[in-house]
């Protein structure tokens, strides 16, 4: 998988999704409950927009000085015994990692949630190359059993219920058990058990590398990422080139933020800290240590008006806030980055031949502004890529010639007045008892649901004329 999860049209993506009850409902329980919960987080935690001023503060600094971190970062992994590969492009890193692989004779990898590997497509690579690879996030193992992609950067299989993940464990792996959470999270952690116990090699994400050490941070509610970077000899971890923190100083404000923000947390479950391969004192890990850190795109990203989208701390706030997200769920989007941080990011990295319809799946409400730990100004950002197309012809041209022709009756007072007399009329003979025959494309559904006042034919600069007339007459 790469970054386009779907080449459905997306008007046809949309009304697909919002068809579907189960994953509404599913979408809507998880904004609730998690809205619910980051909101006593963020109240005992106090002074919320301070701790947002300081974390968007860290972010920009590390932007600032990137190269300065990467080298940093980069010279510490190798004292500490790691291998480190700066890859340009998506394809420069599953090369490095296949390369890696095929050394070892890997037959087996197993792999921790990450959305950096799912945006270089690694899973592909390695099974093309014959190489078996698990997901081990609880979620991502569901789905690439019913090989359906992530819907959500932090809950993936947000969109299923426990009834169709049963029917999933029972046509993919025989499970006859109930359908309740505990009986199912049971069943799977014993068959991912055997792939721990057998694979040669573990690939996880990274949170937050750490300049000043060379450590990898692994932010897990599961402890997968543990047994992924204990078990197998060879530890492989993927980041993108933007997500370091100078010390672990700065970490710590950083996940404060991240766990309270995705999920309504203190702390998640498990957070692990990993520098270099094993030493000879140490009890496990890995014999082999890679770091791989990817630009695919962010470079440019850094030198645009987009660079502060690069804040991002993948916690999915956004997305727990958003309406159109709760409407339309992830696969709507056609993106492993959905919700109001992938309208941004997919048409930075996948271009807008592919995603030029995500900044227009958005109503501005400016939730997501709200909510974001690192204060990213998604909504402005949305905005610019609403701009960038309208200067690059890329929007439709029926709509190009509209905006046009407003533009120039806009600015000419008295084609404005006949155009506004003639619409008024025009709006009295198709508008009868707040409904009319002309149902044409989004107008249409929109005017399906609605009953529209009634027009007398009259417009409001004739009845403001009119009324003002009276008014003095009546002294």
């Amino acid at each position: 998988m790469s970054i386009k999860t779907s080449d459905v049209e997306f008007k046809l993506r949309i009304r697909q999704q919002i068809e579907d009850p189960i994953m509404r409902k599913a979408v809507a329980n998880a904004q609730e409950r998690i809205g619910a919960n980051r909101q006593k987080m963020v109240d005992e935690l106090g002074h919320w927009e301070e701790w947002r001023d300081r974390a968007s503060q860290i972010r920009d600094h590390v932007l600032s000085n990137l190269d300065a971190y990467l080298y940093q970062l980069s010279e510490k992994v190798t004292e500490n015994g790691g291998h480190v590969y700066f890859a340009k492009t998506k394809e420069d890193a599953t090369r490095y990692i296949l390369q890696v692989a095929q050394s070892k004779n890997a037959q087996k990898v197993v792999k921790s949630k990450s959305m950096v590997t799912e945006e270089i497509g690694v899973n592909h690579v390695l099974q093309d190359a014959g190489i078996q690879v698990i997901e081990t996030d609880l979620g991502e193992y569901i789905l690439q059993l019913d090989q359906d992609p992530p819907s959500h950067v932090v809950v993936p299989a947000i969109h299923k219920d426990r009834y169709q993940i049963r029917r999933v464990l029972n046509e993919r792996l025989g499970y006859d058990g109930p359908e309740t959470p505990e009986a199912m999270t049971l069943f799977i952690r014993q068959k991912i058990r055997e792939d721990f116990l057998s694979a040669e090699i573990g690939i996880t994400g990274c949170n937050f590398a750490v300049a000043e050490t060379g450590s990898v941070c692994l932010v897990t509610n599961e402890g997968n990422a543990r047994m992924c970077t204990t078990l197998p000899k060879t530890h492989i971890a993927v980041m993108g080139m933007e997500r370091i923190a100078p010390t672990f100083a700065e970490v710590d404000v950083l996940i404060t933020m991240l766990a309270r923000s995705a999920v309504g947390a203190r702390l998640t479950g498990y957070n692990t800290w990993l520098t270099g391969p094993r030493e000879a004192d140490n009890v496990d890990g890995p014999e082999e240590f890679h770091l791989v850190i990817v630009d695919n795109g962010r470079s440019q990203v850094l030198g645009s008006e987009f660079r502060d989208v690069l804040r991002c701390i993948r916690c999915g706030a956004c997305m727990n806030t958003c309406p159109a997200y709760r409407h339309i769920g992830g696969h709507g989007y056609g993106s492993i980055y959905p919700g109001p941080i992938g309208a941004v990011i997919s048409p930075l990295l996948g271009g807008y031949k592919d995603f030029k319809d995500l900044p227009y799946a958005c109503s501005l409400c400016t939730a997501c502004d709200s909510v974001c730990p690192v204060r990213i100004p998604l909504s402005k950002l949305i905005l610019r890529h609403r701009r960038v197309m309208a200067e690059e012809g890329i929007t439709p041209k029926a709509e190009r010639r509209a905006i046009r022709m407003f533009a120039y009756a806009n600015s000419h007072p008295g084609l404005w007045k006949v155009g506004m007399m003639a619409g008024a009329h025009a709006a009295s003979w198709f508008i009868n008892g707040g409904k009319t025959p002309l149902k044409v494309g989004a107008i249409g559904d929109w005017m399906e649901a609605r009953d529209l006042p009634d027009a007398d034919g009259e417009s409001f600069r004739s009845w403001f004329k009119k009324h003002q007339a009276q008014e003095k007459k009546n002294g």
